[in-house]
């Protein structure tokens, strides 16, 4: 069992990448106006995402491929599709990960606020914590990002948890609350938020990129499939966790929160200044994990479309991860929001979603690629389940960017 623990990694950045500022105000928002009732989506949301990113690190682990490179192997006798999907990606996740790398920094930047409200200006703490991704994008090995987001995703955990332990649940409303699906009145959009921030297009590429780094073939599929399941199931119960401190602390109280940081200050009064630094501490791990990820997957996105090498300390990978850090840098330095761009990037990563997950699921299918580890009935009966309601929200996210819904 001690060795299973030993390899966790990339599943710990996969849960790193989608525990960001946005799953967090999600969690915080349906908390706060639903109670209890949604935390079954969130319990979904992390099965489903277990699903396709086991799928994801089967693939690097078993055949050797990156995801983006193996969609480009399979449509190469097509040059058309092959670079349009090729544009596809680069649309979502270079320029979507550089569109909200703004708000991961400033999601940060939130947390720190939350805590020190006087301790520096704005535009200097971004900076500061812009230094501190680039630090562990840069000068760190690809091992080392891995332990320092491991480190993150665990201060995440407990600071969550220790902040619900002060406050005190319901626990009998939060095992019903996600045991039993419901859906209050206004809730549909919040349910979708929650299962839409825990499934992205971005951590399957990720996830099968640092899979093929870290382990060398099929002898080590179980471990890979340990980690994956291991550390999504974590990031989901960081969720739920927000979720339920919302909950507690807020539902039926007639606050207006926007997010988690107005939670942490709401919630000092009450429940003391331990409770505000512990949720304030998680909100700036969120922000920083997801600062470093989304360079991270965009980089090794590039390296598996371009053909250049995917390691984290080459000339083209930093050239690529950096230019993502520095324009979200530059958003959440200068307080600007692209709003075009996050638009256009809203539309690329709904599009991409639903055409990846199905990839995914063909790809997982592939005997050639992955011999008798390719799925079997029950995964692929969970697989199209899956890829399914991807297509509901990839729908959905091109939808809402355009005004519809």
């Amino acid at each position: 069992m001690l060795k299973r623990f030993r390899a966790i990694g990339p599943g710990a950045l996969a849960a790193a990448a989608f525990i960001g500022p946005g799953t967090v105000t999600t969690a915080t928002l349906a908390g706060a106006r639903f109670g209890y009732g949604l935390a079954w989506a969130l319990v979904f949301a992390t099965i489903a995402a277990i699903i396709l990113q086991e799928m994801a690190a089967r693939l690097g682990v078993v055949a050797r491929r990156g995801l983006g490179e193996a969609v480009m192997e399979r449509l190469a006798a097509t040059p058309v599709l092959k670079w349009s999907a090729a544009a596809l990606i680069i649309a979502a996740l270079f320029v979507g990960n550089a569109a909200y790398e703004g708000g991961n920094i400033a999601g940060a930047v939130l947390g720190v606020e939350a805590a020190l409200p006087d301790f520096l200006s704005k535009p200097l703490i971004a900076a500061i914590i812009t230094g501190l991704a680039g630090t562990v994008l840069f000068f760190g090995g690809y091992r080392f990002i891995e332990k320092a987001l491991i480190t993150v995703v665990a201060i995440m955990t407990l600071a969550f948890a220790s902040a619900l332990a002060i406050i005190g649940p319901d626990w009998f409303a939060l095992f019903n609350g996600a045991l039993t699906p419901s859906l209050p009145r206004g809730s549909l959009p919040i349910v979708l938020a929650l299962i839409g921030t825990t499934i992205v297009p971005y951590n399957l590429f990720l996830h099968a990129a640092t899979a093929r780094k870290r382990w060398s073939g099929p002898d080590d599929l179980g471990e890979a499939r340990f980690d994956a399941r291991f550390s999504i199931g974590i990031g989901g119960a960081v969720s739920v966790l927000v979720l339920s401190t919302a909950a507690a602390s807020l539902f039926g109280a007639g606050q207006t929160i926007s997010n988690t940081a107005d939670m942490a200050r709401q919630l000092e009064p009450a429940f003391g200044a331990g409770a505000t630094y512990l949720l304030a501490l998680g909100l700036f791990a969120a922000g920083l994990s997801s600062a470093i990820t989304a360079p991270l997957a965009a980089g090794f996105a590039a390296a598996e479309l371009f053909g250049f090498s995917n390691a984290t300390s080459s000339t083209s990978f930093r050239l690529a991860a950096g230019a993502v850090l520095a324009t979200g840098a530059l958003a959440a330095i200068t307080g600007a929001r692209p709003v075009e761009i996050i638009l256009f990037a809203q539309i690329a990563n709904g599009a991409l979603l639903p055409v990846i997950a199905l990839f995914l699921l063909y790809a997982a299918n592939n005997k050639r690629l992955l011999g008798r580890h390719a799925n079997g009935t029950l995964a692929n009966t969970a697989g199209v389940a899956v890829v399914l309601i991807t297509i509901m929200l990839g729908l959905r996210g091109v939808l809402r960017a355009v005004g519809i819904w």
